[in-house]
C-alpha cells in the first residue's frame, strides 16, 4: 500500500512538473512575440516620425506599444509567480528528502550496530545449528542473506536520495537564478513603460495644439470608412445576388431537362418514367425557393451549415471552411499593427472607428491575398486605391493601396500578389486590412490571422 501511495505521489509530481514546464515554454513564447511586436512599433514609429509631425498613427502605435509593453510585464509577473511556485515546491522537496535521508541513515546505523554485535563466527554458527530441523536451518541461512541484502539496498538508498536531493538544490539555484534575471528584466520593462507614457503625453499635447486639424482629418477617415462599407456592402448584395441568379438557372435547366425526359418517356411503362423522373440531381444542396437551410453532409464533409447563396456550390463551402479555420497568413510579410480593430482613442476629444486593423509598412511593400479566392471589386474610394476578395461567404478588403496587379472577376491563390501598398491620410506608408461576413458584419482580422 505504501508503495502504491509512494507511486502515486511521483506521478503527480512528475505531471505537475511537466504542467509547469508546458505553461513556462507558453509565456516565453508569449515574451517572444510581444518583445517582437513592441520592436517593431518601434520602428512604425521612427518611420512615423520622419514625417515631422505627429499623427492619428503616431498615437495609436505608441498606446499600441504601450498595451503591448503592460502585456509583456504581466507575462513577467506570471513568470515570476511561476518561478515562486517552483522555488518553493522545491524547498518543501528538500525538505522532504533531508528528511528521508536521516531516516535512512538512523536505520542503516541500526543495523550496522546490530551486526556489529552480532559479528563473532560463534554466534552465526549458533544461530543456524539451533534450528529445529533442516527446514528452519534453511530458512535462517535465507534469512540472514537478506538481512545482508538488506544493508546493501539501504546504501544504495541512501546513495540515490543524496544524488536527488543534490540535483533539486542545483535545480532550486538555477531557479533562484532565473528569478532574478526575470525581476531585474521585469524592473527594465517598468522604467520603458514610464517613457513610453511620457512619449505619448508629448504627442498627444502636440495633437491638442492642433486639434481643429486632426478632428477635420478624424471626419475625414469617418467618411471614407462609411463610402467603404457602402462599397463593400453594394459588392456583398451584387455577389448574392449573382449566385441566387445562378442557382435559379440551375434549377429551371434542371426542370427543362426533368420535362424533357418526361416528354421522351411519355407512354413508356409507368415504373420506368418513375425512375426517369425521381432521379435526383448530382449537387443539389438546398430548396432555392423556401430558402431552406443546407441538411446533411456538405460534399467537403462538413456538418449542417447555415443557408448562405455564396455557398451553393461544393466550392463555396470548402474555400469558406478553410477560411474559417482562422490561420490566415498575414496580407504582408513586415509591417505591425498601428490602429486596431473598432473604436480607438487619440484624446478625451478625438475618438474614431475602424473596421479593420492598419498595418505600418513602408511604401511599396507587397500586399497578398490571405485565402483562395476571386476578385470582387477594384476600385477607388476618396482617392484611395481598393480590392475585395470574395472566399465563399467571407469577404477580404485592403486598402491603402499604392497600386493593384489583379482585375476584377480573376481568380486567386493564398499569397498571390495584389498590388503594392501606399500612404493613409497622414501621408504614413500603411495597409487597412478588413474581413467581412456575407451579411456585412466586419470581423477583427487579428483573431482570424495567425500568429507570426
Amino acid at each position: 500500500m505504501q508503495k502504491l501511495l509512494l507511486l502515486v505521489a511521483i506521478l503527480f509530481f512528475v505531471g505537475w512538473a511537466n504542467a509547469q514546464t508546458q505553461t513556462k515554454d507558453e509565456l516565453q513564447k508569449k515574451e517572444t512575440e510581444l518583445r517582437k511586436e513592441i520592436n517593431d512599433l518601434s520602428n512604425s514609429l521612427v518611420q512615423i516620425q520622419k514625417n515631422k509631425k505627429s499623427s492619428v498613427a503616431q498615437v495609436a502605435a505608441v498606446q499600441r506599444k504601450i498595451a503591448a509593453r503592460e502585456e509583456l510585464i504581466g507575462t513577467i509577473n506570471r513568470q515570476v509567480r511561476l518561478l515562486d511556485e517552483t522555488i518553493y515546491l522545491n524547498e518543501l522537496e528538500i525538505y522532504r528528502l533531508k528528511k528521508e535521508l536521516d531516516t535512512l541513515k538512523s536505520k542503516y546505523a541500526q543495523s550496522i550496530v546490530f551486526a556489529y554485535k552480532n559479528r563473532s563466527n560463534y554466534q552465526y554458527l549458533n544461530f543456524l545449528f539451533s534450528a529445529s530441523n533442516f527446514n528452519d536451518a534453511v530458512k535462517r541461512v535465507t534469512y540472514l542473506k537478506s538481512y545482508r541484502k538488506l544493508r546493501e539496498t539501504q546504501v544504495s538508498t541512501i546513495q540515490k536520495t543524496q544524488e536527488v536531493l543534490q540535483q533539486k538544490i542545483g535545480t532550486l539555484s538555477n531557479s533562484k537564478k532565473e528569478q532574478s534575471l526575470v525581476l531585474q528584466t521585469q524592473q527594465v520593462q517598468l522604467k520603458d513603460l514610464e517613457a513610453d507614457k511620457k512619449q505619448k503625453d508629448v504627442v498627444v499635447k502636440e495633437l491638442k495644439g492642433k486639434e481643429k486639424e486632426v478632428s477635420a482629418l478624424i471626419r475625414k477617415k469617418e467618411k471614407l470608412r462609411q463610402d467603404m462599407k457602402v462599397a463593400i456592402n453594394a459588392i456583398i448584395k451584387r455577389e448574392i445576388a449573382l449566385a441566387r441568379a445562378e442557382e435559379e438557372r440551375k434549377a429551371r435547366l434542371e426542370r427543362e431537362r426533368i420535362a424533357a425526359e418526361a416528354k421522351k418517356n411519355a407512354g413508356k411503362p409507368a415504373d420506368v418514367t418513375a425512375k426517369v423522373t425521381t432521379t435526383p440531381k448530382v449537387g443539389s444542396t438546398t430548396n432555392k425557393s423556401s430558402n431552406e437551410p443546407l441538411t446533411g453532409m456538405n460534399t467537403a464533409g462538413a456538418a449542417t451549415r447555415e443557408y448562405s447563396p455564396l455557398e451553393s456550390t461544393p466550392e463555396g463551402v470548402e474555400i469558406s471552411i478553410s477560411f474559417e479555420k482562422r490561420n490566415l497568413p498575414w496580407p504582408t510579410n513586415i509591417g505591425t499593427v498601428i490602429i486596431p480593430f473598432g473604436p480607438y482613442k487619440v484624446s478625451d476629444k478625438l475618438v474614431g472607428q475602424s473596421d479593420g486593423i492598419e498595418i505600418a509598412v513602408p511604401e511599396g511593400t507587397t500586399v497578398k491575398s490571405v485565402a483562395d479566392g476571386e476578385v470582387s471589386g477594384v476600385y477607388d474610394i476618396g482617392g484611395e486605391l481598393v480590392v475585395t476578395l470574395k472566399h465563399g461567404k467571407y469577404f477580404t478588403t485592403f486598402s491603402h493601396l499604392g497600386s493593384i496587379s489583379v482585375s476584377k472577376g480573376q481568380k486567386v491563390k493564398a499569397g498571390t500578389e495584389l498590388g503594392k501598398s501606399g500612404v493613409n491620410n497622414d501621408g504614413d506608408g500603411s495597409l487597412l486590412f478588413m474581413i467581412t461576413n456575407d451579411k456585412g458584419t466586419n470581423l477583427n482580422p487579428k483573431s482570424w490571422l495567425r500568429s507570426r
